[in-house]
């Protein structure tokens, strides 16, 4: 778990590092950095049009640059960041109705849009036997001007309940919004319907971008700017600006966070006198303020904070979350943090994937368990000071340079996923790689099974489990059963099944037994440096005898697959001459009394390794090979 934790961390800051790279680059080859500013002159008629496209603002009326400009220019600073998100968002998402939802009837229509009201909705109602008021084409172009700024679009066809469409009064085809009053689940939706006499595509938006405008707390005099600003100690964003109506996407923003945060145009178009909002600390125009009990903060100034619905969005979450923005985010933390276990896992692939698999469903249920008692405890009037002190630490937090960064590479790595899983796969390919480096000295027999092996050792372990349950326990996490089926057949065949021994003993009768030889009355004694070929043995009972030149031990009577030992682990003590030893399929060798014992007890694996004893496996050359016991 803390490896894992450390990998994760470290991804985390290759990420960070990365971005800070990457804007190294920018800078070097053409000068300018994400944050700079542009100035709206230099750009071209089309260019000034995206612009006004990604913020929302009507501009059908303006037929000329400086026109344009200028509103562009009303509306906010332009950063290259926004600049080349506006044009990536153009270029990445081409006219369509993929997202538009097809009504099957009134049931279909209530539970999406009246009944959820957690967004808005423009749906095109074509009423039995008429066209619709919008042709395809247009009706395209109008789903991408309206899904950037996160409302979601429709089309209900009367001819698939015409009843209903009389009794709402959809006698011809028209457009319906349906904007939310209130975040509340038993809130009013208001269904709103377009009855202008032009059909196209601009003037439609206008009235689009309208009706969002009417969610947000329009100040037109200086006293009542003065009495909104010292009202009370809630979060509020300002926007203080010469333009007849706010753009699209923050008038947006105002439905997602409503409950939380209070927006609020200050339209100072025929303002005269301008000390009001010098009072305030309002020194320019146009200006987005976050106004917080800590204070007042600038938005546009750091990092990433550009004029997007996604960047606001992000910036705002960061500052006032609700419970459900921390849970998506420990999701999605826990969800990285597992993934990690198909590169730290060794051996096979088919068990890294099963072992993947067994990691996502115990961490993702543990967290689900671990969010019911913190929602309980959230419901607790007691905790509302906790939780508003925990709010004003987090703003704290959120208003500094670092946490800025750290959400505008969110933005970025959010746009770019391709980016971010493929930085993902190659920091664990990297992980892998050392793994195998770091557990190559005493890396286990088992690691280098085939899949088929590994597969045929899972289902020894899940049937042995299933059988005799309590022996399974007993044993290891790596113990595995033997993969003749035979056994799970021969098991539900007698009525003793859970009373005799699970696996039979009868294989214990052809594993190797031979004496331990050397010289007489002697030991063989290990040095820290020496191959198994250069150990000497020593007279045990004599002094006297050390001094003589060294006799090496007699490995010649050991089987030529057995591995090269002095001990046994089981009695921890050395092998004296004379004395039976038996070794196991695994290739470890133990006193025969000592190793008999052992799995007469149950424990049918091997001591060391953990290798089921009763399993055959090829291993590799082993004669100059020494095992250290674990």
């Amino acid at each position: 778990m803390w490896l894992k934790l450390l990998f994760l961390t470290l991804y985390l800051l290759v990420l960070f590092v990365l971005s800070r790279l990457f804007e190294a680059v920018v800078w070097c080859e053409a000068g300018v950095l994400a944050t700079q500013l542009v100035d709206p002159v230099t750009l071209s008629y089309t260019r000034l049009r995206t612009i006004l496209e990604a913020r929302g603002l009507a501009y059908s009326a303006l037929a000329q640059k400086e026109d344009v400009r200028e509103l562009v220019e009303k509306s906010g600073d332009l950063s290259q960041g926004e600049l080349y998100s506006a044009i990536k968002k153009e270029k990445e998402h081409p006219e369509g109705d993929s997202g538009t939802t097809h009504f099957s009837g009134e049931l279909h229509f209530y539970e999406l849009v009246e009944d959820t009201k957690d967004g808005i909705w423009l749906v095109q109602v074509v009423a039995q036997g008429r066209e619709a008021l919008l042709s395809q084409y247009s009706w395209r172009k109008m789903v991408k001007k309206v899904s950037q700024f996160g409302i979601r679009t429709g089309i209900f066809n009367c001819s698939n309940d015409h009843r209903s469409c009389m009794r709402r009064g959809w006698h011809h085809s028209t457009l319906i919004m349906s904007v939310p009053q209130t975040s509340a689940s038993k809130g009013k939706v208001m269904l709103k319907e377009y009855r202008g006499q032009y059909s196209d595509t601009e003037h439609l938006s206008h009235w689009v971008t309208g009706q969002v405008a009417q969610q947000i707390h329009t100040l037109h005099r200086s006293e009542q700017l003065l009495q909104e600003w010292y009202s009370d100690h809630t979060v509020k964003m300002f926007l203080f600006a010469h333009l007849p109506q706010p753009p699209a996407f923050f008038s947006s923003l105002s439905v997602r966070f409503t409950g939380r945060i209070k927006f609020i145009f200050v339209n100072i178009c025929h303002w005269k006198n301008h000390s009001r909002l010098a009072e305030i600390g309002v020194t320019r125009s146009p200006a987005y303020i976050l106004k917080m009990p800590e204070g007042i903060y600038w938005y546009g100034k750091s990092p990433g904070e550009f004029l997007s619905v996604s960047a606001m969005d992000t910036f705002l979450r960061s500052v006032q979350p609700e419970v459900n923005d921390l849970f998506v985010l420990s999701l999605l933390l826990i969800n990285l943090l597992a993934w990690m276990d198909l590169f730290i896992t060794q051996g096979a692939t088919v068990k890294r994937f099963v072992v993947l698999i067994r990691t996502l469903g115990t961490y993702n249920s543990i967290l689900l368990v671990s969010w019911l008692p913190v929602l309980a405890l959230l419901q607790l009037p007691y905790l509302d000071t906790f939780y508003s002190y925990s709010l004003k630490l987090l703003r704290y937090a959120d208003t500094t340079q670092l946490v800025s960064l750290v959400r505008s590479d969110w933005t970025f790595y959010s746009s770019h996923p391709a980016l971010f899983l493929s930085t993902y796969l190659a920091h664990g390919l990297l992980v892998d790689y050392f793994e195998k480096k770091r557990r190559c000295s005493r890396r286990s027999l088992e690691d280098s099974s085939t899949n088929l092996e590994w597969l045929a050792s899972l289902w020894d372990w899940y049937s042995s489990y299933l059988l005799h349950p309590i022996t399974s326990l007993h044993q290891s996490d790596h113990s595995e059963w033997d993969e003749d089926t035979n056994f799970l057949f021969e098991r539900l065949a007698f009525p003793d099944l859970w009373l005799r021994p699970l696996v039979n003993l009868d294989y214990m009768k052809i594993l190797p037994v031979w004496k331990f030889k050397s010289a007489p009355s002697s030991v063989c004694v290990y040095g820290q440096n020496r191959a198994p070929e250069e150990q000497v043995c020593l007279d045990r009972t004599s002094d006297s005898e050390y001094d003589d030149a060294p006799q090496l031990c007699d490995w010649s009577v050991w089987p030529h697959d057995i591995l090269h030992c002095s001990e046994c682990v089981v009695c921890l003590e050395n092998f004296v001459n004379g004395e039976l030893l038996m070794g196991l399929f695994c290739g470890h060798a133990f006193h025969q009394s000592c190793i008999v014992v052992w799995l007469a007890e149950g424990q049918h694996c091997c001591p060391v390794c953990r290798w089921p004893s009763y399993k055959k496996r090829l291993t590799k050359s082993n004669s100059t090979v020494s095992s250290e016991p674990v």
